[in-house]
C-alpha cells in the first residue's frame, strides 16, 4: 500500500501498541500531526515539551510499557533533553520522536535547526536520524525493541520534515510490516550463566550477615514476586533503594526499608556491617554507598545486572552475573531449594537488626502550636487516608525523602520519582502520565513549592484533558534541602534559598488552572483537606500544606562521609549503636 512518511509513522506507532502520545506540535513535525486526527492514538497536548517527557516517564513507570512523546525541532528538541537524561539515568523505556528541518537544509543553520542526535547521544540508549521515508516502519520497530529490551532506556528518532510531508516526493513509500528488529550488534543477555548462579548460592549459604540489596532493576524486570520468593526461601533481609520502593513490601518482616543518604538507620547500617551483599538490579550509586572506600568493608559482593557495564564499575564483585533480574532470582530460588537450609548461624545477626529497629525508628518532633505543619505527619495522614494501591509521584528534595521514608509501600509500581538525575519539577507531569496509564488508580503528586513552580503549568493540561491527579504541595517557603545543607554545613548562611510562603497564592493559582485549590495550615485541617481531595474525581486538586521551614530530613549521611557516620534524629543521638 502506497502511503507517505507521516502516515507511515503513525501507523507504525499503532502497530507497536501505542495508545497515547504526549506532545506539542510545531513546524518541522506538523505533517505527522495531521494523520493523528484519524488515528486511534490519544494525543495529550502539553504546555511545555519537558512536561511531555516527564509524562511519558510517569506512564512508563506505572504501566511497564514504553512512554511515547513527540515534539518539533530546535528548542522543542532541546527542551526534552532533561527528561531524556532522567529516563537514561533511571532506565525508563521511552521513544521520543522529534521533527527536523528538511534533509537538504541540515547543516545550514536553518530556522529551528539543531543537531538533535548529537545533542542527545549521551542521554539516550540509542538514537536515529531517518534519511529515507522507506526506513520509518523499520526504525520505529527497532526503536521500541531497543527501548524495552535489555536495560530499558530512552530512544530518540529524529525525522526531517520532507520525508513525512505528503506533498513532497521524498515522503512516498510502500507501507510494510517489519518482520523483526534489524540490529545485528544489539544482543542483550537475559539468561544468567548456571556456573555463576552456583557460585552465588555457595556464598549465600556461607554468609552469616547477608543482605539483599534490591535496586530499580527489580521493577524494570517485573521481578517483585520473584524477589519476595527469594527473600522467603533464603530468610534474608531486604533493603529497597529509592528507585526500588515497593519492589518488596514494607510490611514484610524481612524488609529493612530504604538505604542511602537519607535511608533509615537499620537499612544503612545493615548494609554497612553485612558480610554479603546480594545486589540485584542495583548500581552501587554514590547516594547508597556514601564514601566508597568505607562502604561495607567486610562484605563480599554478588552483583547481578542486565547491563554488563555496571558490573565491577563501582565495587568489584566476587560473583558478577549478567542477566535479567527476574531470571537471575528465579535461578537463585531453584539453587537454594536444591542446596537446602544454610549451615550458617544467623541468629546473632537477626538479633542485631532487631535491636537497631527498636532503637532507631524513623521519628520527628511533635507539632508546636504557632509553627508550621510537620511534613512527615502530613505524609503519614495522606498515606493513611488514601487507597493502599495509590500511585505516588514526587519531585526532588526534602519532600521526596520524606515521602520515600514515611509512605508504606505494599505494592510494586506505586512509587515514581526522579532518582539518578534528581530533576526538580518531575512530580506533576509524571503524575499526569501515570494517571493516563492507570486511570482507575488514585494518583498523588507530592511536591515542594520549589518544584511546583517549575512545572505547575502542566496542571492546565490535566484540567483540559480531564486527568484528575491530586497534588500534595508541602509549602515551607524555601528550597528545603538546600536550606538544610546551609544550616548544617554552611554556618546557617542562607544564601538565595528563601522563596516565601505567601507569593504566589497557590490556591488561586490552582483555581486559575482549572483545578480545585485547598489550603491546610493547622493539624486539624489536614485530614479534612485530604478527604475532600480524595472525594474529587472530575478535575485535578491541589492541596497546599503550610509546613515548618526548619524541619530537617533524618537520618542523614553527610556528603564525603561513610555510612558509619550516619546522623540520626537528635532525640536518638544517645542510643547505643
Amino acid at each position: 500500500m502506497k502511503t507517505n512518511g507521516g502516515s507511515a509513522l503513525i501507523a507504525s506507532l499503532e502497530r507497536e501498541g501505542v495508545d497515547v502520545v504526549f506532545g506539542l506540535p510545531g513546524g518541522a513535525i506538523l505533517p505527522v500531526y495531521d494523520p493523528i486526527l484519524d488515528s486511534s492514538i490519544r494525543h495529550i497536548l502539553v504546555r511545555h515539551e519537558q512536561g511531555a517527557g516527564h509524562m511519558a516517564q510517569g506512564y512508563a513507570h506505572a504501566t511497564g510499557r514504553p512512554g511515547v512523546l513527540m515534539v518539533t525541532s530546535g528548542p522543542a528538541a532541546t527542551n526534552i533533553v532533561t527528561p531524556l537524561c532522567d529516563a537514561y539515568m533511571d532506565s525508563i523505556p521511552l521513544v521520543a520522536i522529534t521533527g527536523q528541518v528538511p534533509y537538504s537544509a541540515i547543516g545550514t543553520d536553518a530556522f529551528q535547526e539543531c543537531d538533535t542526535t548529537g545533542i542527545t547521544m549521551s542521554v539516550t540508549k540509542h538514537n536515529f536520524l531517518v534519511t529515507d521515508a522507506a526506513d520509518i516502519p523499520q526504525v520505529i520497530h527497532d526503536a521500541f525493541h531497543i527501548a524495552t529490551t535489555g536495560r530499558p532506556g530512552p530512544v530518540l528518532v529524529d525525522i526531517p520534515k520532507d520525508i513525512v510531508d505528503p506533498n513532497n516526493p521524498r515522503s512516498a513509500l510502500e507501507m510494510y510490516q517489519p518482520d523483526g528488529p534489524k540490529l545485528p550488534g544489539y544482543q542483550p543477555q537475559p539468561e544468567p550463566e548456571a556456573t555463576l548462579i552456583a557460585d552465588a548460592i555457595e556464598l549465600i549459604q556461607q554468609a552469616e550477615r547477608p543482605v539483599i540489596y534490591a535496586g530499580g532493576g527489580i521493577l524494570k524486570a517485573r521481578a517483585a514476586e520473584a524477589l519476595r520468593a527469594l527473600a522467603d526461601a533464603a530468610d534474608i533481609h531486604v533493603v529497597t533503594t529509592l528507585m526500588a520502593r515497593g519492589a518488596f513490601p514494607d510490611d514484610h518482616p524481612l524488609c529493612l526499608g530504604m538505604p542511602g543518604m537519607h535511608g533509615n538507620y537499620t537499612a544503612v547500617t545493615a548494609m554497612q556491617q553485612a558480610d554479603l551483599l546480594i545486589a540485584l538490579g542495583a548500581r552501587f550509586d554514590d547516594r547508597v554507598t556514601g564514601r566508597l572506600d568505607g562502604f561495607a568493608p567486610e562484605a563480599k559482593i554478588i552483583h547481578a545486572d542486565i547491563d554488563p557495564a555496571e558490573l565491577n564499575k563501582v565495587r568489584r564483585a566476587d560473583v558478577a552475573i549478567v542477566g535479567d533480574s527476574r531470571l537471575v532470582i528465579e535461578a537463585m530460588v531453584e539453587g537454594l531449594a536444591a542446596a537446602g537450609p544454610s549451615p550458617a548461624d544467623r541468629s546473632e545477626w537477626r538479633s542485631r537488626i532487631s535491636g537497631w529497629r527498636e532503637r532507631f525508628p524513623l521519628t520527628y518532633d511533635e507539632h508546636v502550636p504557632g509553627e508550621g505543619l510537620k511534613p512527615q505527619q502530613v505524609l503519614e495522614q495522606l498515606r493513611d487516608g488514601s487507597p493502599e494501591d495509590t500511585i505516588v509521584t514526587s519531585g526532588v528534595g526534602q519532600h521526596q525523602m520524606w515521602a520515600a521514608q514515611h509512605w508504606t509501600f505494599r505494592h510494586p509500581y506505586t512509587w515514581i520519582n526522579s532518582g539518578g538525575l534528581g530533576t526538580m519539577g518531575f512530580s506533576i507531569p509524571a503524575a499526569i502520565g501515570a494517571k493516563v496509564g492507570m486511570p482507575d488508580r488514585t494518583v498523588w503528586a507530592v511536591d515542594g513549592d520549589g518544584c511546583f513552580q517549575m512545572t505547575a503549568q502542566e496542571l492546565v493540561t490535566a484540567a483540559v484533558e480531564r486527568i484528575p491527579v491530586k497534588v500534595a504541595l508541602l509549602n515551607n517557603g524555601y528550597l528545603g534541602m538546600v536550606r538544610q545543607w546551609q544550616e548544617m554545613f554552611y554556618e546557617e548562611r542562607f544564601s538565595e534559598v528563601e522563596l516565601g510562603q505567601a507569593v504566589p497564592d497557590y490556591v488561586k493559582w490552582a483555581e486559575a488552572m482549572g483545578c480545585v485549590g485547598i489550603r491546610a495550615e493547622s493539624p486539624e485541617e489536614v485530614e479534612p483537606a485530604i478527604a475532600q481531595a480524595n472525594d474529587i474525581d472530575d478535575r485535578p486538586v491541589v492541596v497546599e500544606f503550610r509546613t515548618e521551614a526548619t524541619e530537617k530530613v533524618f537520618p542523614m549521611v553527610p556528603a564525603g562521609k561513610t555510612n558509619s557516620d550516619i546522623m540520626v534524629h537528635p532525640s536518638q543521638e544517645g542510643q547505643q549503636r
